[in-house]
């Protein structure tokens, strides 16, 4: 296990506390009482946001969602957060690590679990609030005990089936423009069940594993079974724009996150990419986000936005 804002695998790894069933509660006010969690964090687990308290902003791979009471963010592993700043703003949290679903067959990949914000009301609103009540409270009534860690799990199996089942109200689950330079248009989409969707749908599950070695579509394609004419329609369609920029936008998105929240030399940071030359790396970046590599950190160092533009 590591903490929030370390890359899993690098040094600071500390053991899991004793209990640990792989779910925790906390509270916003209470976690960034921390300094070091102020800053972008670059999270190793899933992360879900009731907004209990107060107005403001949490900021999630750098788009701006508004948070007032009821509000609720989903923060998945390798994302980004940074917390608005307010000071009347508090939340409970829930966070898990990626394997502890596993099990349960409730693991949040595939099209129900595509939106990431919701603004609840309603009996939407009293269900998902008892649902975490309830699991705050066992999690710190119980710890280990392999037949509380049971109960927790599926506590929070029962949360995510129900966060399935809201309604997509657009009002509710659009996701704001991004911050600072394009991100990855549809990358939250679902399957249609069209097969241009299908093909799209594949492509960014094979992107998401092969980004870092290959940016080619050409190699895409090959992999997918497809022409590149093909892979280029589908994105086109999802979209509206081609395989290169959609494979592109996403190599540009993780070489923000590890600008923002790790502490990497920029030439590390196009390495792990594939840029062996950093010259290449800030020209692919600065074409990409609009900024030299050295200018997005720098102007991250303030505080977060607490609008959306």
């Amino acid at each position: 296990m590591v903490r929030f804002g370390q890359l899993p695998g690098e040094p600071g790894e500390v053991p899991p506390p004793p209990g640990w069933a792989g779910i925790r509660t906390l509270t916003l006010r209470d976690y960034f009482l921390d300094p070091a969690n102020r800053g972008p964090l670059l999270v190793d687990r899933h992360l879900l946001i009731l907004v209990t308290v107060g107005h403001g902003t949490q900021e999630v791979d750098f788009r701006t969602y508004p948070c007032r009471p009821g509000s609720l963010l989903w923060v998945r592993p390798g994302q980004v957060v940074r917390h608005g700043g307010q000071s009347g703003l508090d939340a409970v949290l829930v966070c898990w690590t990626p394997e502890t679903m596993r099990e349960l067959g409730v693991f949040p990949t595939g099209p129900p679990f595509a939106a990431g914000y919701w603004q609840l009301a309603g009996e939407d609103e009293d269900a998902v609030i008892n649902e975490v009540s309830q699991l705050v409270v066992d999690c710190q009534r119980h710890s280990g005990d392999g037949l509380a860690d049971e109960l927790l799990r599926h506590q929070l199996a029962v949360l995510l089936l129900r966060l399935a089942l809201l309604p997509r109200d657009p009002a509710s689950t659009r996701e704001p423009a991004p911050e600072t330079g394009p991100l990855p248009a549809g990358w939250g989409g679902t399957p249609d069940g069209t097969e241009s969707t299908g093909t799209f749908w594949r492509l960014r599950q094979e992107v998401e594993r092969s980004y870092r070695q290959t940016r080619r579509v050409e190699e895409y394609a090959s992999r997918l079974d497809c022409s590149v004419r093909t892979l280029t329609r589908a994105c086109l369609a999802a979209t509206g724009r081609s395989a290169k920029q959609v494979i592109d936008e996403r190599v540009a998105l993780e070489a923000r996150r590890l600008l923002a929240a790790t502490e990497l030399p920029v030439a590390e940071v196009g390495r792990r990419l594939g840029f062996p030359e950093p010259t290449n790396f800030g020209r692919f970046f600065q074409r990409e986000v609009g900024h030299s590599p050295g200018a997005f950190r720098a102007a991250l160092s303030g505080p977060a936005p607490t609008t959306r533009p």
